[in-house]
């Protein structure tokens, strides 16, 4: 039988320390606002992960932890097209191109990255299926979940933070009126002034997220920066300037929580 919620009751963390505690064998599939993502799990370790319909194939993800070139994905993208992941990383191999540990440690990388995205996911349901693995021309990893539990707690302590001071994504922004003052003469980021060039008031937050294609975390740290620095105001959509009031993160009662908790540890366990 499987084990479905709804994340405004159990955080992604609190599925990950589950798994972990219990160490199940399955896969966590959870359903967002927006798309969906598939974690699988062997002996409470991470063996794999999907998001949405991004590209997951090994040639995709070893030019991004660029392994291989440009040209070389390019190639192998249009001359192994019907080759799983496995039989490409033996011809990779013994070609010489990369090694085992590169292969491995990009996989990593890239399943690790994919869970951190889940950990300010609190809208949506999941659903863990005890047993149901990746298929079988994927390449699985181990990945101990520990560091990333830790890590998934510090970005939550973090989302919650930047979710009060910019609640809402669908504000604008403008810079403030500082007599003197030169943007062209601040330091700043590369991220920084991806977002800047974007700064005007007809573009929503939400918009500037897409087109520099970041996370509503990303968005949130780099705008809190700004306002930090009183380089930038949020302003309604248009021009017109607001006063924000702090909206906070919902929470539950900790005995309550605790008492949830305890039953999903019995209830995985005896999946």
């Amino acid at each position: 039988m499987a084990l479905k919620g709804n994340l405004r009751d159990f955080t992604i963390t609190q599925l990950l320390n589950l798994v972990n505690l219990a160490q199940k064998t399955g896969t966590l599939v959870i359903e967002g606002p927006q798309e969906a993502a598939l974690i699988t799990f062997r002996n409470g370790k991470l063996a794999y992960a999907q998001i949405g319909q991004e590209d997951d194939s090994l040639a995709t993800i070893l030019r991004l932890n660029k392994k291989i070139s440009r040209s070389q994905h390019k190639i192998l993208k249009e001359r192994a097209a019907n080759m799983t992941d496995k039989e490409l990383g033996i011809l990779l191999i013994n070609a010489g191109y990369v090694s085992q540990e590169d292969i491995l440690s990009s996989l990593q990388n890239y399943f690790m990255n994919i869970v951190q995205r889940l950990f300010t996911w609190v809208e949506g349901f999941f659903q863990f299926d005890q047993g149901v693995q990746p298929p079988e021309d994927k390449i699985t990893v181990r990945v101990d979940l520990e560091n990333l539990i830790i890590e998934g707690s510090r970005q939550l302590r973090e989302w919650e933070h930047l979710q009060d001071e910019i609640p809402s994504l669908d504000m604008a922004l403008k810079f403030t009126d500082r007599p003197g003052t030169n943007i062209r003469k601040v330091n700043l980021s590369v991220a920084e002034w991806s977002v800047v060039s974007y700064v005007n008031p007809k573009n929503t937050m939400r918009q500037i997220a897409h087109a520099t294609n970041m996370s509503e975390l990303e968005i949130r740290k780099v705008v809190y920066g700004l306002l930090q620095a009183s380089l930038v105001e949020i302003v309604r959509p248009g021009g017109a300037s607001i006063s924000i009031s702090k909206k906070m993160f919902p929470t539950s009662n900790r005995e309550e929580q605790k008492s949830l908790v305890s039953r999903l540890v019995d209830r995985i366990r005896s999946l």
